[in-house]
């Protein structure tokens, strides 16, 4: 047998030999087309780890590329828009043939560039060609106000023309930008709004026409290049930064969203929180209820329908993967101080998720009134609210549930309390809670806990929870807080110089209503 007949594609490193082995070249959406039409009739994963969007978002782009559309993704923050783009790539050739040392990774069949034609027409079959990685082959640029047409695209370099003694009328003094060499393969721009309008004019060629003109060039330079983008909402429609040609040329918008289930954000949540903390001897064991879980992501369920949050910027996932990573390094931090080598979350561990919060949340003017660390809280309190009630009788239901609470609140209706510092040990945290009639029965027959751990966080959830329903007072203090009475903690807050006003409403204790007017006034 020949040996260039039976060489691997890639040791091939001349034209003549591609065209002994009848490469076809593909142009990029092309090859897009083919590779994903192959991985969808062998039922291949396309984007692997991207969850929620298997019936929405993945269908509108796997349709995208077989029309050999460019596209832009629509959405708010943290909606893994850019993970997607950059998953794109995996869809292309593992290597394509270019001319050696040319700029614009140029097809050995049809060289653009005044370099590459005369390699092409000195060397004829002996051009030599190098194979270019699919990892190679994918550029991206955030669009920023000062982005400039020779960032994108190029210019004339006056050192490369004054050094070679080259005329500016002459093509090699171009200096091409990101997007031409990025010929033969994805260009994404980011945040595409953000470019100013005589930026985005440029584009126009290359998403119609797809080829760049720099400067008074007479020549074109015909480019092979998949353009995607993404870009917020309310920017792309509503506040006209995009030039509504350049939209017209974006064959496909496909918009984004949010974990639309509970159940779907905590496996984003699990899969994108750093957990695995076994890491050296003084390492400690955290161990996490599934319904803590629920709550981290009902914090963001909470936060994309508050009033205080300015809801077109989004919430994004990020904010309970950083709340999960927060609340286990809380329940760390304190096993570490008491010499512990395991230990559960709690529900005063949920404090120390207010800064995971506050720095991804925008914020409109009542909840700047607030303040941030304030709505954090209130969201955090809504959430192990809108959980409680899903795994216990509803204390608002006087009939049905309230009494299956009776012996708890009888417990503090005595003038009894509880102080539940933040850095407490477990053991301390379990004698404290065991104090309370009826409390441990509670949480053992509505969450049915593995351990003693989880009995212990789960009844004090129950504690919290009738603070939430407004049946159980509570007063927090820099290290931690203390339950009482609704009642006494009114009275005491009167005491020392506080007026009810709209926090207390007689209401909340007749037999009508259960709720604050103020949702602010649960952690105050």
């Amino acid at each position: 047998m020949n040996r260039r007949s039976s060489m691997a594609l890639t040791d091939r490193t001349t034209l003549g030999e591609l065209k002994e082995a009848d490469y076809q070249v593909r142009s990029v959406k092309d090859e897009l087309r083919a590779n994903l039409m192959q991985k969808l009739r062998a039922s291949e994963e396309v984007f692997p780890g991207i969850l929620g969007y298997d019936e929405t978002v993945i269908p509108r782009i796997q349709n995208a590329i077989l029309a050999k559309h460019d596209l832009i993704l629509l959405g708010l923050r943290g909606q893994a828009k850019s993970r997607l783009i950059r998953m794109l790539p995996r869809l292309l050739d593992d290597h394509i043939p270019v001319i050696e040392d040319t700029p614009l990774n140029e097809d050995p069949f049809n060289p653009i560039t005044k370099q590459g034609r005369a390699i092409v027409e000195e060397r004829g079959d002996d051009t030599p060609i190098e194979w270019l990685p699919r990892e190679a082959r994918y550029g991206e640029k955030l669009a920023t106000p000062d982005t400039t047409i020779a960032d994108l695209i190029g210019d004339i370099d006056p050192i490369k023309a004054a050094n070679e003694r080259l005329t500016y009328a002459d093509e090699e003094v171009i200096h091409f930008g990101i997007v031409p060499r990025t010929n033969r393969g994805i260009f994404a721009i980011n945040e595409l709004p953000d470019l100013q309008p005589r930026i985005q004019v440029g584009l126009f060629n290359i998403m119609e026409e797809q080829d760049i003109q720099i400067r008074g060039f007479n020549v074109r330079f015909p480019l092979d290049v998949m353009m995607v983008f993404s870009a917020n909402p309310e920017d792309y429609t509503s506040r006209g930064n995009l030039v509504t040609p350049l939209k017209d040329r974006i064959d496909s918008q496909i918009t984004t969203h949010y974990p639309k289930t509970i159940e779907t954000g905590m496996s984003i949540t699990e899969q994108e929180a750093w957990q695995d903390r076994a890491d050296g001897a003084a390492a400690v064991d955290v161990h996490i209820p599934r319904f803590f879980r629920e709550i981290v992501e009902q914090v963001a369920f909470e936060a994309r329908e508050s009033e205080y949050i300015d809801q077109t910027s989004g919430v994004s996932v990020r904010v309970t993967r950083a709340a999960l990573e927060a609340l286990i390094s809380a329940a760390e931090r304190r096993a570490l101080l008491n010499g512990e080598n395991e230990t559960t979350v709690r529900v005063s561990d949920l404090m120390h998720v207010a800064p995971a919060i506050t720095g991804k949340v925008e914020l409109v003017y009542e909840g700047e009134q607030e303040g941030a660390e304030e709505v954090a809280l209130t969201l955090i309190g809504r959430a192990v609210r809108a959980l409680f009630d899903e795994y216990f009788p509803d204390p608002s239901d006087k009939e049905e549930g309230r009494p299956e609470y009776k012996d708890v609140l009888d417990w503090f209706a005595q003038g009894r309390s509880i102080d539940l510092d933040q850095d407490m040990s477990d053991a301390a945290y379990a004698e404290t809670l065991g104090q309370i009639d009826g409390l441990q029965a509670l949480a053992e027959e509505y969450l049915s806990p593995d351990t003693t751990g989880e009995t212990h966080t789960g009844m004090e959830f129950v504690v919290e929870s009738l603070h939430q329903h407004s049946l159980v007072g509570k007063e927090i203090s820099d290290g931690g807080q203390t339950y009482d009475d609704i009642m006494g903690s009114m009275l005491s807050s009167i005491g020392d110089g506080g007026v009810p006003g709209d926090d207390f409403d007689e209401g909340d204790f007749d037999d009508d209503d259960d709720d604050t007017d103020d949702p602010l006034s649960r952690y105050r």
